[in-house]
């Protein structure tokens, strides 16, 4: 693939973003940033919602984990849509009945100050290493394609990048986010489509018939497992896919802020059901892409790349026509960016509300000069960890974003369980520790569980018996009457 060809095409894409940051950002206030001056078209939210819930992971990591699990990830997506219901009939009218901007704020109204303090501090080290390792898949395709060839080192590379999203991101925030997600779910969603014709037609698969009939009469495409000791064991997966959306969706600050930017809680939860119907539409495109690559690669007898995250790439920059690669690069970069700029602007939120109190402690007047110093010391975070990311993972991304969230997120499952389905108090003070030690426990446990659960092998269902270790623990510090 020619170089100036993907440079101009990337250029002319953040030429496009910087145009909708200007137009979203000229009357802005100093809580605009973190609110959108909740004024979103709640179809805006839902659309755009579709490229920050699936990211570079899902654009690259699907598809090539088909070739190694079939269409088992489906499993998961079947469960994500009862996590989607729960957060739209429990979470939601929660979060807008107390006017919330941080979702963390509602633990100390229900436990205090160091459950409020661990709840915000948890979410932000999930998004922080979850997001991170996202861009980190996506930096790496972009310096294949682009960066080496024009002789610019990998740390550059990233610089460059995650200077890119504050640049477009700084003045407007979360009210910037809502329009320019929209853009790039577009581009992402139109980048899978045409890539999938185009093997098609490469193929000489000619209808839609013929398409779904190669995708349904190919070994790759089973969906149900259900070998109760396998990972992927068809329970484990769907149970697992609930929670992890109630945890990665419903109760990180990321996803909510954007729902909490709709103008009432009806359009939130209008918001929560589009979503999850294009959701799992879109999630059988990228598996359906997925077996397509595959074929593809044996019919031409193209040798398998030796990670399953990297044939994706490899077909599009060296084996696809030059329309088609650019189609990718226009795709990859749609999907990098529809999450971590979100992810940025949460982190902020999250830390200057939660950590730096900025409503309480700061005239508006001094709230944009700290604002912008959080938001730029979060840039910089995301910069080294995906530098360490590039040194240390060796996995499909995918299993790597999951097997994170399985540990971080589970002390959030674990109090706001606790919060919502029972009426005690607890001893505070203690919470940071449970937070601690429930992760630790579900690693020993994950780690030795077919030695020690007769051949049993834990799955992304670790999240579930990390919240549970930490309900467990919660009712243990609880305050007798």
């Amino acid at each position: 693939m020619n170089p100036q060809i993907v440079l101009l095409v990337i250029s002319a894409y953040f030429l496009l973003l910087f145009l909708i940051s200007w137009f979203t950002s000229r009357k802005v206030t100093a809580d605009t940033f973190f609110t959108g001056d909740r004024q979103s078209p709640w179809f805006l939210v839902a659309f755009g919602m579709i490229g920050a819930s699936l990211s570079g992971v899902t654009f690259i990591s699907v598809p090539g984990e088909v070739g190694n699990s079939n269409f088992f990830y489906f499993q998961v997506v079947l469960g994500y849509t009862l996590g989607y219901f729960t957060i739209a009939k429990v979470l939601l009218p929660l979060y807008y009945r107390l006017n919330l901007v941080s979702i963390y704020s509602y633990l100390e109204d229900r436990f205090g100050f160091w459950s409020y303090k661990t709840g915000s501090f948890f979410f932000i080290l999930s998004r922080a290493l979850g997001s991170s390792l996202r861009m980190y898949l996506v930096a790496s395709v972009l310096q294949l394609i682009l960066f080496d060839s024009l002789g610019i080192p990998f740390w550059v590379s990233v610089l460059i990048t995650v200077g890119l999203i504050w640049l477009y991101t700084h003045r407007g925030g979360i009210k910037t986010v809502v329009w320019t997600d929209t853009l790039q779910t577009a581009f992402m969603l139109a980048s899978v489509v045409i890539t999938i014709i185009l093997i098609g037609k490469d193929l000489e698969i000619k209808s839609l018939g013929d398409y779904i009939s190669a995708v349904a009469q190919d070994d790759r495409s089973r969906i149900f497992n259900w070998d109760w000791k396998a990972g992927t064991n068809f329970f484990k997966q769907f149970i697992s896919g609930a929670f992890i959306t109630i945890v990665m969706t419903g109760l990180d600050q990321d996803m909510m802020q954007k729902n909490l930017t709709c103008r009432t809680l009806g359009d939130a939860q209008k918001n929560m059901f589009w979503f999850t119907i294009i959701l799992v539409v879109v999630n059988i495109l990228f598996l359906s892409l997925g077996v397509m690559l595959y074929l593809y690669a044996e019919t031409k007898g193209i040798a398998m790349p030796a990670k399953s995250d990297q044939l994706f790439p490899l077909l599009a920059t060296q084996h696809f026509s030059s329309f088609t690669g650019i189609v990718f690069v226009l795709g990859i970069i749609a999907a990098a960016y529809s999450s971590a700029d979100s992810t940025l602007t949460a982190l902020t939120t999250s830390f200057c509300y939660d950590f730096l109190q900025i409503e309480r402690n700061y005239a508006p007047e001094k709230r944009v000069s700290i604002r912008k110093k959080v938001h730029i010391a979060f840039t910089g975070l995301m910069f080294f960890l995906i530098l360490a990311f590039y040194w240390l993972n060796d996995q499909s991304v995918i299993n790597s974003v999951f097997i994170i969230a399985g540990y971080t997120y589970g002390p959030l499952l674990g109090l706001y369980s606790f919060g919502l389905f029972t009426k005690f108090q607890v001893k505070d003070n203690w919470v940071p520790y449970l937070a601690v030690a429930a992760p630790l426990l579900t690693f020993m446990v994950s780690s030795n569980s077919e030695k020690w659960l007769w051949g049993y092998k834990f799955g992304f269902e670790a999240l579930i018996l990390n919240g549970a270790l930490m309900f467990l623990g919660l009712y243990l510090v609880r305050k007798k009457s």
